[in-house]
This record gives C-alpha cells, structure tokens and sequence, in this order.
C-alpha cells in the first residue's frame, strides 16, 4: 500500500517541487495550501493523478485530514522578503501556531514530520561557513526577525515534541535554493537580477555588493529534503550548495548570462542583512550521504531559460518595487 504524505506549502517554490518528488516516488499526496504566496499553477499538473488531492486551508486554524498519514513536509511559510515584510504576523503565526498544528497532526496519526527551517536562523553570522552546532547572531526586534524568530521557535518546539511526546521529527536548515517556479517578483537574488536582465533594467545591489551567498538548485535541494526525511537523524541538517559567491561578481555573472549590457547601481544596506552566508555540509555528506551535483552555471541556464519563457505581462508584474526593508536573500 502507498505510503500517504502531506506537504503543506504544496503550492510554493519547494513545496511544489516536493509534490513532484514524492508522486515520482509513488506515494499519496495531500497538497494543503492557503495560496497567499503560492501560486495553483505550479501543482496544476498534478491535479488530474489519482495519488494526488489539494486542500486550500490555512495551517493557523485546526487542520483535520481523514485517514492515515505516514509523513508530514511542513513547508508553508512566506520565505521572501517582499512578502515577510509585508505580512509580518501571518508569518509568526505559521510559524508558531501552524506549526503547532503539524506538529499535533503528526502526533494524532504516529507520522513522521520533517520541518522547513531556514539559514536565516544563523542570522548575521560570526561564525563562517556556518555549522548546526553554532547558535546564531538574530536581532529579535528587527524587521526581519519575524521570519528568522518564527523559524527559530519552529524548530524548539519540533525538538520539544521530538523529546517529550517521542515524536519523530527531521528538521532541514535550508540554505539559498533557486530553480523554476520561483516568483520574479519575490524580492531574492536570483530573480530580482533576471527580472532587472529581462526588463532591461540596471542590476541593484544593496551594500557594497562584498556580502556573500551560496546558491543550491533545486533539484538538489529537494534530494537532500528526500534523504534527510528518510533517515534516522532528529538534529538540524543543513542542506545548501557550499560555492559562495559575492553578491557583485554574481550580478556580474547575470550579465554575463544574460548576455544584456545594463550597468551594477549601488543603494544603501538594508537592516540587518547578512554580510555572509555559506553552509557548513559536513553533516549532510556523513549522515544522509548527500552533497549538490549541479553546478551554479549549469542550474542558472535552467533557471533563466524558465524566467525567460514567462510572457510580458508576468514580466511587468515582477518589476521590483522598493519598500521599507529592501532585503534580498
């Protein structure tokens, strides 16, 4: 018998990808999502396979699902910065009460869950590159400790569950991911720069452009999700591509790709926006085995390819608008 699995944040960048993964694998899908950031066209596919049902439900209230579940991908969570900014609350809401309810869920139906977290629970780190053992350097009254906090309590709170009730809990420390079905207009890196390339728009860097990021395609990403969920291992796993790039030689690189002949602008470092950001894999190589097969240049003809196959009108609509907060990850 099929193994039944739910994702929440099915609709979503990863959790759309996750979706694929699992239906190749030959599970039962449950895809739940509130659609506030994620997009019904990146599952659409989906939705004809028998293997595969959609719930549009907003993981803050009771999530009730009839049957039994084998595992649980807790993966809803605005996770731009243009959206985290402007929905604040509903952001430490999913992270705090929806994932309460997963957690709960997982509880009810003996299933195991795995949890999305993030880098961005090192913070501004002073430690590099960055290992699960370090505790990070958060300003819990910025404006972006509404994702980083939510993040952080997400995952005391799976290891609380893990610790007192037993529960078998995974907890994934996502570092940078691109690929298709990203949303241009979602304020990160990779999609600001070809949405600006696309546009024929100059490149914005925010900070002197020195800040440094590391770039995971998603099909890695998603095959380290697979194998981290699988394993035996309860402790954080991070799972990111270690290839650190400064911000300004990978604009650069976006030129090149893009083959466009916009200049680099340069406006002021947002709050709080870290200055680098690489992850330590040591753990995922010895416990999961893992470690990312594409390189930057290979995912980034795939990524472009997609973005430059949206039509016009999706092209005017990502025309990044500034805001308080300008952060890209």
């Amino acid at each position: 018998m099929a193994k039944r699995i739910l994702i929440t944040g099915a609709a979503g960048f990863l959790g759309s990808h996750l979706c694929d993964r699992f239906i190749k694998e030959g599970y039962d899908i449950i895809g739940m999502d509130n659609l506030i950031t994620g997009d019904l066209k990146n599952i659409e596919h989906l939705f004809k396979l028998d293997n595969f049902e959609f719930f549009h439900h907003d993981i803050t209230k009771f999530i009730h699902v009839p049957g039994k579940l084998d595992y649980i991908l807790h993966f809803a969570s605005p996770a731009s910065p243009i959206d985290y900014l402007k929905i604040p609350i509903q952001t430490l809401k999913v992270g705090s009460v929806g994932t309460l309810h997963c957690l709960g869920l997982a509880k009810e139906k003996n299933a195991r869950i795995l949890i999305a977290s993030t880098s961005e629970v090192y913070g501004d780190p002073q430690v590099h590159p960055q290992n699960e053992e370090y505790y990070g350097n958060v300003n819990t009254i910025g404006p972006r400790g509404v994702y980083d906090e939510a993040k952080r309590f997400q995952e005391s709170i799976t290891m609380a569950y893990h610790r007192f009730h037993g529960l078998e809990t995974r907890i994934a420390r996502i570092f940078n991911t691109y690929g298709p079905r990203m949303r241009l207009n979602d304020g990160r890196v990779i999609p600001a720069f070809i949405g600006q390339a696309l546009r024929g728009e100059d490149l914005t860097i925010f900070g002197d452009g020195l800040q440094t990021r590391s770039f995971c395609y998603v099909d890695d990403q998603i095959e380290g999700i697979y194998r981290l969920l699988l394993s035996d291992y309860s402790d954080p796993v991070n799972i990111g591509n270690p290839d650190e790039i400064t911000i300004k030689d990978f604009a650069e690189e976006i030129l090149k790709l893009t083959g466009t002949d916009q200049v680099i602008v340069y406006k002021e470092l947002p709050a709080d926006d870290p200055l680098k950001r690489q992850p330590d894999i040591s753990r995922a190589k010895e416990v999961l085995g893992w470690k990312p097969k594409v390189s930057r240049s290979e995912g980034m003809k795939i990524t472009y390819n997609y973005f430059k196959s949206l039509s016009a009108e999706e092209l005017e609509k990502s025309e990044h608008k500034d805001f308080s907060g300008h952060i890209r990850r």
